[in-house]
C-alpha cells in the first residue's frame, strides 16, 4: 500500500499572484487521511461515485464504464461495459421489501439515450431501455413505492421490470436536470429556471399502474437551477446559476425564505458599479448543496457558506475555500466539512464557534455577509442585537488532500473506511486513516505469526 504523509502549501494552478486561499503547514494533526490508494481503470473523466453498501461503490463517467470496487482493499470487483457514449447518471436500486434478500441493483443512464440495470453481485447486466428520445439526464428512486423516474425531455415512471408506467409529455429542450423526492408521492424537477412539482397517482383500476400529474410551476429563480436537497419531510432547498438561495416548504410548496443576488443594480440601485462587475456568474454559481436539518451547506463559487435554517441567515463563510470552483461538500457526522474542487484538490473543514465583539455591526442577509450591498443603520441595529444573543461560527480548514492532478468531481465518504474521490485525472483515490491502517497491518501480522507458531507445535 502507498503512504502519503499529506503535506501543505502548494502552488495554486495557473495562478501568477498569491492567492487568498487558505494553506495548511504538514502537521495536520486532525486530518486522519495519512495514506492513500489510486484505483486505475477508466479512460476518461470520473464524475460519479455511488455507494451500494457499506464496503462497495461504483464508479462511471466520460468513457461510458462502470466499475465496481471494495472500498477497504481498492479492489476492483467488476467492469462493466454495456453503454457506448458517457454516462449522464447513476442510481442504486436496492430492494424495498425487508424480508426479501437484498439484491444490490444500480441503474446507469448514457449520452447514448439507453438505461441499463446492472447486479452488482454477478456484474451481469439486467435489462436495458433503449427508447428514449433525448439523453436522460438524472435518475431518482422511488423506493417506498419500489419505482424509478428518469429525467430528460419528459419524465418517464418505471417499475423494477422497466415497464413504462406513466410519462408526461415533452417539457422542454432544455430538460430535466435534476429530481428530488418531495413527501405525498411528489417530486421536485428542475427545468431550467423552473421547478415543477409532479404527483405519482395510483391507477384505480387495481393495477400496479401509476399517473403522474403535473400539479405546480414555480418561477422563482430568476436563473437555471443547478441544485436541489432535501432537509427534511418539510423543507426543501434550491440554489441556481447567479447565486439564489430558496428556502422551500415540502408539502404546499411555497417559499419560505430567500437570498437573491444582491449585486444586481435593478434590484439594489444603491449598490457600487465596481461591486456589480467583480461579481462574474462562475463566482456565485451554487454548484452544490448539502444539508444536516439544521444547516444547509452550500459550495458557491469558490467559497464554503453554512446557512442557519432557523436563524434564516449565513453564520459560516470561507469565500475562497478553493483556488477554483467547489463542485462538491459533505457534511460529516462530526462538526466537520470536506470540500472538493476544479484545482484538485480534497479539503477537510471544521465548523468553531467564535467569539463576536459586542460593537461590531453585522450585515443581515445571504450576500451581505459575503461582502456585498450596504446595510442600512436599522439593519445593523436588528443585526448587533441578534449578534448579541447568537453565536457566530467559522470555519477552518484541518486537511488539505494533495493527489488528484486535475479537478475533483466529487467523493463518497465511508467512515472508518476513508473516502474515495473521482477526478478528470482518471483516478479514484482511496484516502486511509493511516494509524488505522497501521493497527490493521500490525494485527494481520501477529495473527499470522500466531498461526505459524501454532503449526510449528503440532509437528
Amino acid at each position: 500500500m502507498l503512504r502519503w504523509l499529506i503535506g501543505g502549501g502548494r502552488e495554486p494552478q495557473g495562478l501568477a499572484e498569491k492567492s487568498s486561499v487558505q494553506t495548511i503547514g504538514e502537521e495536520q494533526i486532525q486530518n486522519p487521511y495519512t495514506e492513500l490508494l489510486v484505483l486505475k481503470g477508466h479512460q476518461d473523466i470520473v464524475r460519479f461515485l455511488v455507494q451500494i453498501d457499506d464496503c462497495r461503490f461504483a464508479s462511471a463517467g466520460d468513457d461510458g464504464i462502470i466499475f465496481l470496487w471494495n472500498a477497504q482493499t481498492g479492489e476492483k470487483l467488476f467492469e462493466l461495459h454495456g453503454h457506448t457514449h458517457k454516462i449522464t447518471a447513476i442510481a442504486p436500486f436496492p430492494s424495498s421489501d425487508a424480508s426479501e434478500e437484498k439484491n444490490h441493483l444500480i441503474l446507469t443512464a448514457s449520452a447514448d439515450r439507453t438505461v441499463i440495470v446492472w447486479d452488482c453481485s454477478s456484474g451481469r447486466q439486467v435489462q436495458k431501455v433503449s427508447c428514449f428520445h433525448s439523453t436522460v439526464k438524472c435518475l431518482t428512486v422511488l423506493q417506498r413505492l419500489d419505482v424509478w423516474l428518469s429525467g430528460g425531455s419528459d419524465l418517464c415512471v418505471w417499475n423494477r421490470k422497466l415497464d413504462l408506467l406513466c410519462k408526461t409529455s415533452h417539457l422542454t429542450d432544455a430538460g430535466i436536470s435534476a429530481l428530488l423526492e418531495l413527501p405525498k408521492n411528489c417530486v421536485a424537477a428542475a427545468v431550467g429556471k423552473e421547478l415543477i412539482i409532479f404527483r405519482l397517482i395510483a391507477s384505480n383500476d387495481g393495477s400496479e399502474g401509476w399517473n403522474v400529474l403535473e400539479v405546480k410551476r414555480l418561477f422563482d429563480h430568476q436563473d437555471n437551477i443547478l441544485s436541489l436537497v432535501s432537509v427534511n419531510d418539510f423543507t426543501f432547498v434550491t440554489g441556481s446559476h447567479v447565486g439564489e438561495l430558496i428556502v422551500w416548504d415540502a408539502l404546499d410548496w411555497t417559499k419560505q425564505a430567500s437570498e437573491c443576488n444582491f449585486w444586481d443594480s435593478s434590484v439594489h440601485p444603491d449598490v457600487q458599479p465596481e461591486i456589480k462587475l467583480s461579481q462574474s456568474p462562475n463566482e456565485t454559481s451554487v454548484q452544490h448543496l448539502t444539508s444536516d436539518e439544521e444547516c444547509v451547506f452550500a459550495a458557491v463559487g469558490k467559497g464554503i457558506y453554512v446557512y442557519n435554517l432557523q436563524m434564516k441567515r449565513v453564520i459560516a463563510c470561507q469565500r475562497t475555500a478553493h483556488d477554483s470552483s467547489v463542485l462538491h461538500i459533505e457534511k460529516l457526522p462530526n462538526r466537520q466539512l470536506i470540500s472538493c474542487s476544479e484545482d484538485g484538490s480534497v479539503r477537510i473543514w471544521e465548523l468553531r464557534e467564535k467569539q463576536q465583539l459586542p460593537a461590531e455591526p453585522v450585515p443581515t442577509g445571504f450576500f451581505n455577509m459575503w461582502g456585498f450591498g450596504r446595510a442600512n443603520k436599522q439593519a445593523n441595529q436588528t443585526a448587533k442585537k441578534m449578534q448579541e444573543n447568537t453565536p457566530m461560527y467559522f470555519l477552518e480548514l484541518v486537511g488539505d488532500l494533495i493527489g488528484h492532478s486535475s479537478a475533483v468531481q466529487m467523493f463518497l465518504y465511508f467512515g472508518e473506511l476513508g473516502l474515495a474521490t473521482c477526478s478528470a485525472d482518471h483516478l479514484i483515490i482511496l484516502w486511509k486513516d493511516g494509524e488505522r491502517e497501521s493497527r490493521l497491518r500490525s494485527l494481520t501480522l501477529f495473527q499470522k505469526l500466531a498461526q505459524n507458531g501454532a503449526l510449528q507445535l503440532k509437528f
